[in-house]
């Protein structure tokens, strides 16, 4: 059974100034937290980011799914400098909020948001109202549970956006009628399991045209394959090598790392609620049908860190997918622990290069978010730090 995050609260003001002054500065990044982000409350728990235009202006404002406390809604000026303005904008009650899906789900032509809660079990459905603004919505979502996961797709293809929910217990698939109302149809589209799901990824791994799902969780990971317009079939023991040792995987992530048109798997692993879990990270290797050959060894550097956030991403700009995660290695969920950067070979082979982010860059990583935010054409990043500011790290020239 998994045990909730308990608010660890470490860092004193004077803790927080002296991590985030630089020592060096990267070639390619450039730490602006503190001149571009709000002064939050160093007690912020960010388990989740996403990046959306909310207000419809051009620009990617940003959305932090808040532990324990109201979430965080940041509207960009244009050129990445955020101002919080989420009392303004979104309604601001205490959920134990872990993850964010965002989509136009009443097909009005705006950007509504889903937030899924873990302890309370309350599954916050936000509309908005046109201008960036948003109404509770809630009532709408059939289904409560232990959530640690959203994604949202439109999985039956009649053109509304659906909603995907990972949950301690029985995982969900909610339709949407395309006006914003849900149906839940988990039972004919999922079957009954149940797990201790902690992150939910759509791709298509088997190369037929639809989106199959990838299930990390704190038991035997899953990969389930749509079998057609959102039906799902466990393929799991066929597909999926599974370790000899306990895994407890805190996300799955996709990208074609060697560069032969599939999607391979990289699952980040943590011990934190299973015990003598094995916390080395997994790379997974796609033989172009959705079939998985373990690579870790010799392609992924070995480490000890727990990863609670991974991500594919061309961070050093040569054209092959790399990798970032986030780590949070001090008991109950304090210390600073570095990010890590993995750069690619482009044949799918990855060594740890320390150099490429500011020194500065140390905490508790949960989220890593990937895109342009000051609009000079460069991606940049934000972090969610969960325990303290979260970082914005702008991408240079």
């Amino acid at each position: 059974m998994k045990t909730a995050l308990i608010p660890v609260f470490l860092l004193s003001i004077a803790q927080f100034t002296l991590a985030q002054e630089p020592k060096t500065s990267s070639s390619l990044y450039q730490d602006v937290t503190l001149s571009h982000l709000p002064y939050q409350d160093l007690q912020q728990l960010s388990m989740d980011a996403a990046l959306a235009d909310l207000d419809q202006d051009g620009d990617l404002d940003i959305l932090i799914a808040n532990e324990h406390r109201p979430n965080i809604l940041l509207i960009n000026d244009g050129k990445g400098k955020f101002s919080n303005e989420s009392a303004a904008r979104i309604p601001q009650v205490n959920h134990d909020s872990e993850d964010i899906g965002i989509a136009d789900f009443d097909g009005d032509g705006d950007l509504d948001i889903i937030v899924v809660s873990e302890d309370d079990q309350t599954n916050e459905l936000y509309l908005n109202n046109g201008d960036g603004t948003f109404s509770d919505a809630g009532n709408r979502i059939p289904v409560t549970g232990t959530s640690n996961s959203v994604v949202v797709y439109d999985i039956n293809e009649d053109g509304a956006t659906d909603v995907l929910i990972g949950n301690n217990g029985q995982n969900a698939i909610l339709i949407n009628d395309g006006k914003g109302n849900f149906t839940d149809q988990t039972e004919e589209r999922f079957g009954a399991f149940i797990d201790v799901t902690q992150d939910l990824t759509l791709a298509d791994i088997d190369n037929d045209g639809d989106m199959d799902l990838l299930v990390a969780n704190e038991d035997a990971n899953r990969i389930l394959i749509n079998t057609g317009k959102g039906f799902f079939s466990d393929e799991s023991a066929k597909r999926l090598p599974y370790r000899d040792t306990p895994e407890e995987s805190r996300e799955v992530d996709v990208a074609d790392i060697d560069g032969d048109g599939d999607l391979d798997l990289l699952y980040g692993n943590v011990a934190a609620f299973v015990e003598n879990a094995d916390r080395q990270n997994r790379l997974l290797l796609n033989d172009g049908k959705g079939n998985f050959t373990d690579i870790t060894t010799t392609h992924l550097p070995k480490d000890n860190n727990r990863c609670f956030g991974v991500s594919f991403l061309d961070i050093d700009r040569d054209g092959d997918m790399d990798i970032m995660t986030g780590n949070t290695n001090g008991d109950q969920f304090g210390g600073m622990s570095p990010f890590s950067v993995y750069l690619n070979d482009g044949k799918g082979k990855f060594t740890d290069d320390p150099s490429i982010l500011p020194e500065s860059i140390r905490g508790r990583g949960f989220d890593i978010d990937f895109a342009d935010l000051n609009g000079d054409g460069i991606e940049d990043l934000f972090l969610c730090n969960r325990g303290s500011q979260d970082f914005l790290i702008f991408g240079k020239e």
